[in-house]
């Protein structure tokens, strides 16, 4: 799985040939979210801290 960012221990990821709508996964820890590219909406949860972090 290929890494696009890390940054203040949040792990973002893309994979290739994974399913429609376009989107992104975020680890942080044993929290995992994933963020639709197209409207930003946030499957998962986030300490409140590292989600303003990810989805800004």
């Amino acid at each position: 799985m290929p890494v696009i960012s890390k940054f203040l221990g949040i792990i973002i990821t893309m994979h290739w040939e994974d399913h429609a709508p376009p989107h992104f996964h975020a680890k942080y820890g044993e929290y995992d979210i994933t963020v639709n590219i197209q409207t930003g909406i946030v499957e998962g949860k986030f300490p409140k801290r590292a989600s303003a972090s990810a989805c800004a």
